[in-house]
Order: C-alpha cells, then sequence, then structure tokens
C-alpha cells in the first residue's frame, strides 16, 4: 500500500489495497470484514465499538504492512 493508513482509513479501502491486513483485524475481534456497514466504517469508529486503542490498532497495521512490502 503507498500510502500510509490512518484512524479515518475505512476498513472497506484498507482491505481493497492490503488484503493481508486482514487477519489483523480479525484477531482483535472484527469478524464482520465483509459486512456492509463495516466496508464504509473508519478504523477508528470500528476501533471504538470494539474497545480498542485506535492509534495502536493503526501502528500495527502500517507495521505489518511495511514488514510485508
Amino acid at each position: 500500500m503507498a500510502n500510509k493508513i490512518s484512524k479515518e482509513t475505512k476498513i472497506g479501502e484498507l482491505l481493497m489495497t492490503a488484503p493481508e491486513a486482514a487477519p489483523i483485524l480479525m484477531e482483535i475481534g472484527m469478524h464482520c470484514l465483509g459486512c456492509p456497514s463495516a466496508q464504509e466504517e473508519s478504523l477508528a469508529e470500528a476501533a471504538m465499538v470494539h474497545g480498542i486503542d485506535a492509534d495502536l490498532l493503526v501502528e500495527k497495521i502500517n507495521a505489518f504492512i511495511n514488514a510485508n512490502a
């Protein structure tokens, strides 16, 4: 993924550009990745719903993507 993701990145956008990030979302309880509402949800919104720190989530995803680029 060319651009670094942010808390405002939509889950659908993330999964289209970096599908390898899906397991990270799944392991923290985001099991509805294919749901229509999840596709338009930002990482910040999803993190809030799941009680996860959005900054740490974004940091983890960016580190994973960079390590696997």
